[in-house]
């Protein structure tokens, strides 16, 4: 079982669009889908997920489909974060949070300060993000410190600019999951998906539930994960590891 879960919530738009329905009926069947994921991670044990809401690039999208979705969003917080406090899920944002409006950003704060303290899982909800931005905010800071004084060039290194990318302080991504049938990371979590394993449905996402789910997982589970090792390395650790 991956102890860390991401997913691109993709094809809610065509969803819709194949029931001739306007595309925010698309995201609000998306959100139901939302709530079966996180059911399977915290019934199955799974501690980390994170899901791919809002990239940086969807602000391009049409006016009226964005004022819908931020919508949706404060809607899914006043709505949700109870329950999600109840079962014991952190919940928290990743992305540029201050392009939203002061009250969403408002209501993303109380839900990340009410849920800091729970451990059943962490939900981190990308929204606003993307991995080159990400990796660029980080680099900033450490080029901040090498201003400073307190950091020389040198001492930079994968460990310290991992340390300063979002999700740092959870386990990378151990399986990632995309939905609707492209087959492409998108700009997501660029840096920690480096030895994650990919997997690609063509289930859009308001159809997605624990069956397509458990099909992921297995794929994952038949898998071997080397991270540049050879298979004999792989088994000669596991005989190791095993050992009394």
């Amino acid at each position: 079982m991956p102890r860390h879960v991401a997913i691109i919530m993709d094809g809610n738009g065509r969803w819709a669009q194949k029931r001739r329905r306007p595309r925010v009926i698309g995201h609000r069947a998306g959100a139901r889908a939302v709530n079966r994921t996180i059911d399977f991670c915290l019934d199955h044990g799974i501690a980390a997920l994170t899901l791919f809401a809002f990239s940086s690039e969807n602000w391009g999208r049409p006016s009226d489909e964005v004022d819908a979705l931020m919508k949706l969003f404060l809607n899914a917080l006043d709505r949700e974060v109870d329950e999600l406090h109840r079962r014991g899920v952190r919940v928290r944002f990743i992305g540029e949070r201050e392009r939203f409006g002061a009250g969403l950003v408002s209501r993303m704060q109380l839900a990340e300060q009410r849920t800091a303290g729970n451990r059943a899982m962490t939900l981190s909800i990308a929204a606003s993000y993307g991995g080159r931005q990400d990796i660029a905010r980080a680099a900033r800071e450490l080029a901040a410190e090498v201003a400073a004084g307190r950091l020389l060039p040198e001492q930079i290194d994968e460990a310290m600019l991992s340390s300063r990318v979002a999700l740092a302080d959870l386990p990378p991504p151990d399986l990632f999951i995309r939905t609707g049938g492209d087959t492409r990371i998108s700009n997501f979590l660029l840096w920690q998906l480096a030895y994650t394993e990919l997997w690609f449905t063509d289930v859009l996402w308001p159809e997605f539930d624990a069956t397509v789910l458990q099909q992921a997982i297995d794929a994952y589970a038949s898998r071997e994960r080397r991270f540049g090792l050879t298979s004999a390395q792989i088994a000669a650790l596991a005989t190791e590891t095993s050992s009394p």
